[in-house]
């Protein structure tokens, strides 16, 4: 907690230089942070398996030259600095400034890459930024922050401007995101971390579980659909949050997905042993076995005792339904699909919303269809923002095969409870303020007598004119309005009575200062100034503020903390209070 407040403290000094830069020296650091970290990609990879356990070195690398390579060529010509935009014809003029201090939470399933795309996108919007790691990925994630910030650091970086938090703690990461420093969290983890974000008092991104399903309908290519659904359930074995997890096949075409299914690598179980694995994949909590996570198929397939051909990349498991009697239902975070045999495109509609509805909303699907009404049709009404047609969800929804914006933190907008359905870029992390010129002037026309009595408007408008209105400056003889009397100026308080007065309200809080004896020799009131009571032993009235210290103070003198309807409470104060019961409310709270 410590090390997170100190981190935040050395961001939030950098970030009052950092916001100060022009585009040259940000697109400048943000060049040599990307061109130093590319060369490790592999370095980094390898470094991300050996110490999470999950994933494929092959697939991480790729991972991470995407976001070295894909996502800088992407935010490299994006104007974050000063004037972004103007609209002649409105007479609005765009500025850019930078929303402040980023809070980054990183998770252990792609640890290095989600470093690596966080860094980029928050200089290159003029944030200062501190990492959270995952306590799995701490080395990995370490790392990538070091070599781009040695490379920014040398491109003329402030101090402090890229921080990472080296003892990783939950209660370090709630710090982190609570502190005052902190203006905007980007989350990306399980749903606790992300509702823990969202709790944090601050403006928040952050993803929820993926979830995806996949339908084939009956046009589609169906080999290459069951070939792209593979390739996307196997990428980094399974751990991407937009991987797919299951497949919808119409009837007429099911036996042909099989075959293609069988030829591309993916193993249909038997009942019963998917019934095995659902009881050894699955936690009582409804959850992926981490065990599991991101472990191969054939890895899968032996500590569940089966035997697989070999080359088998995914294991497929038919189910009648979704939900909690159906536990492969939801998102598995390895190569393992459930699969459903639907009548139609409609029924097909049907069941991939209530895949997305058990865990999935907001987040990605896929179609392979070659029907451009049945396409549109899924565009129309799944409650997925990404829908990605005819590719895999796992590359076209990060924008590696599709033209969406590269990223690695996904938004799942109203349906999946986060604040946009974008995919996350510097954009996301500017304020945008605006200069608007007049662009007509102000008409008021006298009122209408058929509009203010009867509701009726007349035929014609009057006239616009500035003498109608009181006070108008067209050479009317309106008198001039009227100006507010004078505020009469109080008289002065004596230094010894607003002393007075101070050392009563200290009192009050368990802060009295040393000699001080508040009401024990109040001073003589000054002229028109009413001598003050000596103070009540606990506050009349509610206070007006409460901050984390007044809480402490209360709990150690074992005293209440009278507040009312209007008491400002700060987020810390409110959460160490309830915790403590030291609240007292006036009114019908009590």
């Amino acid at each position: 907690m410590a090390e997170a407040r100190a981190l935040v403290r050395r961001a939030s000094a950098a970030q009052a230089l950092l916001a100060e830069f022009t585009q040259p020296q940000i697109d400048t650091i943000v060049d040599a942070m990307a061109a130093a970290v590319t060369p490790h990609a592999e370095a980094l990879a390898r470094l991300a398996v050996e110490e999470t356990g999950f994933g494929v070195v092959a697939d991480k690398v790729q991972k991470n030259l995407f976001a070295s390579g894909r996502v800088h060529a992407f935010i490299r010509p994006m104007a974050t600095v000063g004037v972004v935009r103007r609209d002649e014809a409105k007479r609005i003029v765009e500025i850019a400034e930078p929303f402040g201090v980023v809070a980054a939470i990183v998770p252990s399933t792609n640890p290095t890459s989600t470093a690596i795309y966080k860094l980029l996108i928050s200089i290159k919007a003029r944030c200062a930024v501190v990492l959270s790691p995952h306590p799995a990925a701490a080395r990995c994630i370490t790392r990538t922050a070091e070599i781009m910030h040695e490379a920014a650091r040398r491109a003329g970086l402030p101090d402090g401007a890229i921080g990472w938090m080296t003892t990783v703690t939950l209660e370090g990461t709630q710090e982190l995101m609570k502190a005052r420093e902190v203006s905007v969290i980007l989350a990306t983890g399980g749903m606790g971390l992300v509702r823990a974000a969202y709790s944090a008092g601050k403006p928040a991104y952050g993803v929820g579980p993926g979830n995806a399903p996949c339908y084939i309908e009956s046009s589609a290519d169906v080999s290459k659909a069951a070939r792209d659904i593979v390739a996307g359930k196997s990428f980094d074995h399974g751990v991407l949050c937009s991987s797919p997890n299951s497949v919808v096949v119409d009837r007429a075409i099911d036996e042909e997905v099989r075959r293609a299914f069988a030829a591309h690598g993916g193993h249909f179980l038997s009942a019963a042993q998917g019934e095995a694995l659902a009881k050894l994949l699955i936690t009582p909590q409804r959850l992926p076995n981490p065990a599991l996570v991101g472990k191969s198929a054939a890895a899968i397939a032996e500590r569940l005792g089966v035997a697989v051909p070999a080359g088998t990349r995914a294991l497929l498991v038919e189910l009648a339904g979704v939900g909690r009697d159906f536990p492969l239902s939801i998102e598995k975070l390895c190569p393992v699909l459930s699969y459903y045999v639907v009548k139609d495109w409609r029924e097909g509609c049907e069941r991939c919303k209530q895949i997305l509805r058990y865990g999935g909303m907001g987040h990605t699907m896929s179609i392979h269809s070659r029907n451009e009404a049945v396409i549109l049709e899924f565009g129309l009404h799944k409650p997925a923002f990404r829908i990605v047609v005819n590719t895999p969800t796992t590359h076209g929804s990060i924008g590696l095969t599709t033209g969406l914006d590269p990223a690695m933190t996904l938004g799942c907008g109203g349906f999946g409870g986060n604040i946009t359905s974008d995919n996350i870029s510097p954009r996301h992390l500017l304020n945008i303020k605006r200069l608007a010129y007049g662009i007509r002037d102000v008409d008021a026309p006298a009122p209408d007598p058929d509009v203010a009595v009867t509701g009726r408007a007349s035929a014609t408008l009057p006239p616009s004119s500035a003498s109608a209105v009181p006070g108008g400056s067209t050479g009317s003889s309106q008198p001039p309005l009227p100006k507010p009397p004078a505020r009469p100026v109080a008289d002065p308080v004596p230094a010894a009575t607003l002393a007075s007065r101070i050392d009563q309200f200290l009192a009050t809080r368990g802060m009295a200062r040393p000699g001080s004896v508040p009401g024990a020799s109040t001073p003589p009131a000054g002229p028109g100034v009413a001598t003050p009571a000596a103070p009540a032993q606990a506050p009349a009235a509610p206070v007006s503020f409460v901050c984390e210290d007044d809480v402490r103070t209360a709990v150690k003198e074992g005293r209440k903390i009278l507040v009312g309807e209007r008491t400002i409470i700060t987020p810390a104060a409110r959460d160490a209070g309830e915790a403590a019961r030291v609240f007292t409310w006036e009114g019908w709270r009590l």
